[in-house]
């Protein structure tokens, strides 16, 4: 089984449980190799401010830390070769940087290279309610490939706090990966037909 090499980006949306979240379930796939993180400046205020800060995985040997502004690191090359990058939570400044092909960071780079390369990006704005030129943008980036995935939660599994619900948008982008299998499946608890 290949390796996978993904990226995730964690900007100054509200809403770094997601994130914190998706790291640790990629963690329990063994076909994940590497996760290269990066946090924007705003993205590790907000984290700290939310309580969600990243420290108990600093000690596994396949997540790799790079600043948002080292723009040497390798996520910013097609030739590193990463499979994905999931933007979680994505900025509408992140979203309209990207869609304009402003790659003034690392997140802003790595995103134009999933694009150019024609590889998977998932973007996950957590932004309400959207506005005409947020909707543009991501009109822009899904043209353009991207996968825009709202951190809308679902209500279907009866999820029983705050962690469960936000895992019902992590299992959708784990499933949007190739990743999933174990979140909740509409129509799977029902009877066969009859």
């Amino acid at each position: 089984m290949e390796s996978r090499r993904i990226i995730i980006g964690i900007t100054g949306a509200s809403g770094s449980l997601y994130a914190r979240l998706l790291v640790e379930r990629l963690l329990h796939f063994d076909q994940v190799g590497e996760l290269a993180v990066v946090f924007s400046r705003n993205g590790s205020a907000v984290a700290e401010y939310e309580g969600q800060a990243f420290p108990a995985h600093k000690s596994d040997p396949r997540i790799r830390y790079f600043d948002n502004g080292d723009m040497f690191a390798p996520p910013a090359s097609g030739s590193a070769g990463y499979d994905s990058m999931v933007v979680i939570p994505c900025s509408m400044g992140m979203i309209g940087r990207i869609a304009s092909g402003v790659s003034d960071t690392l997140i802003a780079r790595a995103a134009d290279v999933m694009l150019k390369e024609r590889r998977r990006l998932i973007l996950v704005p957590r932004e309400a309610p959207y506005g005409t030129i947020h909707l543009r943008n991501m009109t822009v980036l899904s043209e353009c490939g991207a996968i825009i995935m709202p951190a809308s939660p679902s209500f279907y599994s009866r999820p029983g706090d705050m962690e469960q619900l936000c895992m019902t948008v992590v299992e959708r982008i784990l499933s949007l990966m190739g990743l999933g299998g174990d979140g909740y499946r509409w129509g799977a608890d029902r009877n066969s037909p009859r």
